[in-house]
């Protein structure tokens, strides 16, 4: 096993590198073990005063799978100049902004402790060695130079606070006079290098997915909840679990929504995914609800989920359909779009294209009224609530991800 890096700070970077190996073993093969969806942030998410350019970040997430070898993707892709990221350090979180001194490590990019990443590109770090137990949370620390700051691509939905400080920090309490926000920042994800067979799955959602209704800070999200569920039993616990929710998104491009439709990220937040073997597509609702046709779109939802399908098999995944779960009480609902759902469900239930269906909808709806959610699981009567997303992530058969 290899021994935690000493903790020198960012200033300290030789230290960092003298102390980090980056010699992967031979015989693995990157696996995702933790990721976000980007998107073009909002005006009223970007990050808070004073901003980024020539400060310091520090970020939280949670992963699934561990390892002791990890690399780091950094994202540019929605914004329109270039950002540098003058020096990044991973350490083990132990809550809120503090760290476990001795597990930092420095990240190079090529040999570099500093990366510009043009308009529209990502960076993804050497490997390097790091002890990264099952479902630990890390803490990404970024001093920044030169940032977008009106095009700015991040993750509104972090559920998790971040730590923004204008000066280099000499310590952890350095961060106890941070500005803070509730949103990721240039975060794609981080992969492990692990023995077969390790994959993870890769899950394409909206807010649902994304986690609105969970607790902040508490990692309660469904897909933290499956990843939980499937590292507890030992045929799948070298399983990954990728969230890639974006809240207010659609599917369909013609559609619109929150950041890139569906469609639009199928391929790089889906297929490009390290290690990824299954996809689980919980999409559809907003697309229905935001439609004044919902039984139209319903079939031009069919329409792309087969093509997802088809994409996903023709790469060897396996691929796995969640049902729309209902939404009375709601201001979404309406019957043009009750009936949207109900033509989309029975469509998944039997279509052919998918290798299984997790019927989510009959999970949760309530047995005295079908269009209603459960009350002990709902938070809006659309998103759930803590007890929801534990309900929708261990009732998942951790079969399904047996290979």
């Amino acid at each position: 096993m290899k021994k935690h890096c000493s903790y020198l700070t960012l200033l300290l970077l030789a230290g960092l590198l003298a102390m980090c190996s980056s010699k992967p073993a031979q015989s693995s093969s990157w696996v995702g073990t933790w990721g976000t969806a980007p998107q073009l942030v909002e005006p009223h998410n970007r990050p808070p005063e004073p901003g980024l350019t020539g400060h310091t970040l520090r970020q939280i997430f949670k992963v699934s799978i561990g390892g002791e070898t990890v690399r780091m993707t950094f994202s540019n892709e929605y914004s329109e100049e270039p950002v540098t990221l003058e020096a990044v350090s991973i350490a083990l979180s132990t809550g809120g902004f503090r760290t476990d001194a001795a597990s930092a490590c420095q990240l190079t990019f090529g040999g570099q402790t500093e990366v510009t990443m043009a308009p529209g590109a990502t960076a993804v770090s050497d490997p390097v060695g790091f002890r990264l137990p099952p479902q630990a949370e890390v803490a990404v620390t970024i001093r920044f130079g030169q940032t977008s700051p009106m095009t700015v691509t991040g993750h509104p939905g972090s559920r998790t606070t971040s730590y923004l400080l204008t000066d280099s920090p000499s310590s952890d309490e350095d961060f106890a006079d941070a500005v803070t926000t509730d949103h990721w920042y240039v975060l794609r994800g981080m992969d492990v290098l692990t023995a077969a067979p390790a994959a993870s799955v890769a899950i394409l959602g909206n807010s649902i997915t994304d986690g609105r209704g969970s607790d902040t800070n508490r990692q309660n999200r469904w897909p933290d909840q499956l990843a939980a569920h499937l590292l507890s039993h030992e045929e799948t616990s070298h399983v990954g679990v990728l969230n890639m929710g974006i809240g207010g998104n659609c599917v369909l491009r013609e559609r619109g929504g929150l950041g890139p439709s569906g469609e639009a990220r199928f391929a790089s937040d889906i297929l490009a995914q390290a290690g990824v073997k299954w996809l689980i597509i919980c999409e559809g609702v907003n697309d229905l609800c935001t439609s004044p046709d919902a039984r139209q779109t319903a079939e031009r939802l069919k329409e792309v989920f087969r093509d997802m399908a088809g994409r996903a098999h023709a790469q060897g995944l396996k691929v796995y359909a969640a049902t729309v779960m209902p939404f009375k009480n709601h201001y979404y609902f309406t019957l043009d779009h009750e009936a949207g759902r109900q033509i989309l469900n029975e469509w998944i239930r039997q279509a052919d294209c998918f290798d299984a269906v997790i019927d989510f909808d009959a999970l949760v709806r309530d047995p005295s009224d079908p269009e209603v959610m459960q009350a002990a699981y709902q938070s809006d009567y659309l998103h759930l609530n803590p007890a929801g997303y534990a309900l929708m992530g261990t009732s998942i058969d951790y079969r399904l991800f047996v290979q």
